[in-house]
């Protein structure tokens, strides 16, 4: 599969010095790499997708999976396998061009979906779950041979500081990780915030590195990418409106699946371990186009491939 970019969209991919800039700190912040046509269809999808609309429905539910439901209430919400379960919100997430600016970031010549995650942070200011403290992603992909795997956040408006946007550890991506524990598996949900925020205290510690946090704001149309050993987290929405937006997770195509032990000799595990297909080796297939679909590949990973 070789996707060709119009010229407009070429001129939006990163330059040599944005990806210089990205392998320094760690994130960068995209051009309209959506229209507003195709960010406001993205935001009417989701809305039927709370309503109940699914294209299909996970064969098997995950032992982790994320799936929020009316009857949680007025918390943060967090969907999984959105581009699995909408067809209307996979034709925008799969658009080759955000596949490309991933692979140019990566320095990857193929992208696939890795997972994607809708979420909703109400605008209640005092909701605790609206609280994304210092974690970094890799901690949950510990299944997964890659380190240049990473993020796109990808909100449906101007998303700033007031609506509790993405906030990034700036360069927090070249640190040495110290202290690692099996808890560090677990999502942010299940764990104690103040201990994050000691983990981070004690990362930056032992790399004699400054925090620096910095919010990133991101026009409507935008996107953010962020390195998978990049802290990141987001404060609350204290503006008038939802803030909504997707986390595309994506990996390169050299990724694949590996075993993890944990302390106690059991096994990590991905929620995709139970659904995506086997390898001939009975290994999970991290390239199961069903759930991992390619987003781009370049014109010499195809003569290759």
């Amino acid at each position: 599969m070789t996707t060709e970019l119009t010229e407009q969209e070429r001129a939006l991919l990163p330059s040599d010095d944005d990806v210089a800039f990205y392998a320094e700190h760690g994130w960068y912040l995209s051009g309209p790499l959506l229209t507003d046509d195709e960010v406001d269809r993205l935001a009417a999808a989701s809305e039927r997708y709370y309503a109940g609309e699914r294209s299909r429905t996970l064969p098997v539910r995950p032992p982790r999976l994320a799936a929020w439901q009316p009857s949680d209430g007025p918390v943060q919400r967090h969907n999984d396998y959105v581009h699995y379960e909408s067809d209307p919100i996979a034709r925008i997430l799969c658009k080759p061009l955000i596949g490309a600016v991933a692979a140019r970031l990566a320095e990857a010549e193929e992208i696939r979906v890795f997972q994607s995650t809708l979420i909703l942070k109400p605008a209640v200011a005092g909701e605790p779950s609206n609280i994304v403290p210092w974690h970094f992603d890799k901690h949950y992909w510990s299944t997964s041979t890659s380190e240049r795997m990473l993020t796109a956040f990808i909100p449906f408006h101007d998303c700033d500081q007031e609506m509790g946007t993405l906030t990034v550890v700036d360069g927090s991506h070249r640190w040495k990780e110290t202290g690692r524990d099996d808890s560090v598996t677990r999502h942010f949900a299940q764990r104690d915030r103040a201990d994050l925020e000691r983990v981070l205290a004690e990362n930056a510690a032992f790399n004699g590195a400054e925090i620096r946090k910095l919010p990133l704001v991101i026009p409507k149309g935008c996107m953010s990418f962020h390195h998978c050993l990049t802290y990141h987290g987001s404060g609350p929405n204290r503006s008038d409106r939802p803030r909504r937006a997707v986390s595309l997770h994506l990996q390169d195509g050299g990724n694949a699946y590996r075993g993890f032990e944990l302390s106690d000799g059991t096994a990590a595990a991905y929620n995709h371990d139970v659904l995506v297909r086997r390898l001939p080796d009975g290994r999970p297939d991290y390239a199961d186009p069903e759930f991992c679909p390619v987003l781009w590949r370049s014109e010499r990973s195809a003569d290759h491939g």
